[in-house]
């Protein structure tokens, strides 16, 4: 359960806005999506074999600079 602590005064959207922030961290959302279809083993593989060397790809780039 989530819950938004709102200070005496504050404004009702600021409120709203930290609740989809702490909503979107749990990662609900991108389950439920990922769920929706199913996805083979080895497609999900490649995918974070791609990502990591994106990742890789990013930290050479910054680390020469």
């Amino acid at each position: 359960m989530i819950i938004v602590p709102i200070k005496e005064g504050e404004n009702i959207e600021r409120a709203l806005k930290k609740f989809k922030r702490k909503f979107e961290k749990t990662g609900v959302v991108k389950e439920l999506r990922e769920r929706q279809a199913f996805t083979k083993y080895s497609v999900r593989r490649r995918d974070q074999i791609k990502k990591a060397i994106y990742i890789q790809k990013l930290q050479r780039e910054q680390e020469e600079n």
